[in-house]
């Protein structure tokens, strides 16, 4: 079906949007660091079994009946993936700016 997303794809996506965000980030001078990722993906297997049977005699007019009918059965799985992204380097991947501006102290007032 067209609609539907393989493991592949999910996975580039997710690279995809991680790497913006890093680029993004290369301008705050807040920094993450992107720990585990856990992705689930559930998926449908299903087996169909068909069935026909048919009775027909000839006499002056062809005489017949057929009876069909069909079974199955569907079980849906779960598959769960944890990814580590790394950097080139095989550092934890920052989302963060490799210059962050400096910051004063806090004075009395913070946080009333």
């Amino acid at each position: 079906m067209a609609d539907e997303i393989g493991v592949g794809e999910a996975v580039q996506a997710l690279r995809d949007e991680l790497l913006s965000a890093a680029t993004a980030g290369a301008t705050s001078g807040l920094s993450f660091e992107v720990g585990p990722i856990e992705l689930e993906f559930a998926f449908t297997l299903t087996k169909e079994v068909n069935a026909q049977a048919g009775l027909s005699r000839i006499f002056s007019a062809v005489v017949s009946a057929n009876v069909s009918g069909k079974a199955g059965k569907q079980d849906t799985h779960r598959v769960k993936f944890v990814l580590t992204p790394k950097d080139a380097s095989g550092n934890p991947l920052l989302i963060s700016n490799d210059n962050p501006p400096e910051v004063g102290g806090l004075d009395s007032a913070f946080g009333r």
